[in-house]
């Protein structure tokens, strides 16, 4: 028997399930026969087979009774699995934190953003640029960096997060040109979080409201994916300035690696920055305090 309905085990074996789930016999080169498959995705004797290693010995990585892999091991099964370089990155992190013999207490999270960072995201105007924690929390901003989001400043200062805003916030459908795909990276930046600091107080309060509240999230949240963009571009239709095409950049933060600056820019110009000068022109003759990172008026309440 396959064992797929075992629920148990460790982030390692759910993460491997979930990749074997992802991936046909067909794409790992195998022949499919004309009978009714019950596994979706690679049956565990198949990709043990596939990965050089005995099936008993995969099937308690699955299980969490094995837990110490070795790095040949977790290649194999990356190679197999059809892993992307940050997936391959991640199932390491997994069977690294599945080999400690005590769990170390997680350390709880700064959210202090150090002044000379706030100097800097006022520099960058009128590009918008924030700070956010590594769920996703907006730390700070200059004026165009929480504008670009639109309606998220009605919300309380400690509201204010990503992936809050792209799920819950009624704004957020018609903002994103793509906001399948932007869900999708949102959901994937957690999901590899939850990997490897799966007890975290933060992250359990954000994906316990998120599970709740949004049935998108929930359904993601399943997949299992943990691939993350750190630069690219994206297509805003934004309420006050209307189209925007922007190239993104985030950088982690020397100091603070839980925190990672992002950046939007356009070519000088060029409508999109023109209309990054109109947002910004707006955003600062609005009612947002002059201190960055200050919380604006809190209007209104985020969603209950």
């Amino acid at each position: 028997m396959d064992g797929d309905q075992h629920s148990g085990g460790t982030e390692l074996g759910r993460f491997l399930r979930a990749c074997r789930a992802r991936v046909t016999p067909e794409q790992a080169g195998l022949a499919v026969g004309s009978g009714h498959r019950r596994t979706p995705g690679l049956r565990r004797e198949e990709l043990a087979t596939l990965a050089g290693i005995s099936i008993d010995h995969y099937a308690r990585l699955e299980r969490g009774t094995e837990t110490r892999p070795s790095p040949s091991v977790i290649d194999a099964l990356a190679r197999v699995l059809l892993l992307e370089e940050v997936e391959h990155g991640h199932l390491r992190s997994l069977a690294a934190l599945a080999a400690r013999t005590a769990p170390e207490p997680p350390a709880a999270p700064s959210r202090a953003v150090r002044p000379g960072i706030k100097l800097l995201l006022e520099s960058l105007r009128p590009n918008p640029a924030h700070v956010v924690s590594r769920t996703g929390d907006l730390l700070a901003y200059n004026s165009g960096g929480l504008r670009l989001f639109a309606g998220m400043d009605s919300w309380p200062a400690k509201q204010r997060n990503i992936g809050r805003y792209v799920f819950l916030h009624p704004a957020a459908r018609d903002l994103f040109d793509d906001w399948s795909n932007q869900v999708r990276g949102c959901v994937a930046r957690l999901r590899a979080l939850a990997g490897t600091d799966p007890d975290a107080p933060d992250l359990a309060q954000l994906v316990g409201e998120l599970l709740l509240k949004s049935p998108e999230f929930a359904r993601l949240w399943e997949r299992y994916d943990v691939k993350g963009h750190s630069h690219g571009r994206k297509t805003f239709h934004h309420p006050d300035v209307g189209h925007l095409a922007l190239g993104y950049q985030s950088l982690r933060l020397e100091g603070t690696p839980d925190h990672r600056l992002v950046v939007y820019y356009a070519e000088p110009g060029t409508p999109d920055y023109d209309a990054l000068l109109l947002l910004d022109l707006a955003a600062s003759e609005s009612v947002y305090p002059s201190r960055i990172g200050a919380p604006s008026g809190d209007r209104t309440e985020a969603p209950k």
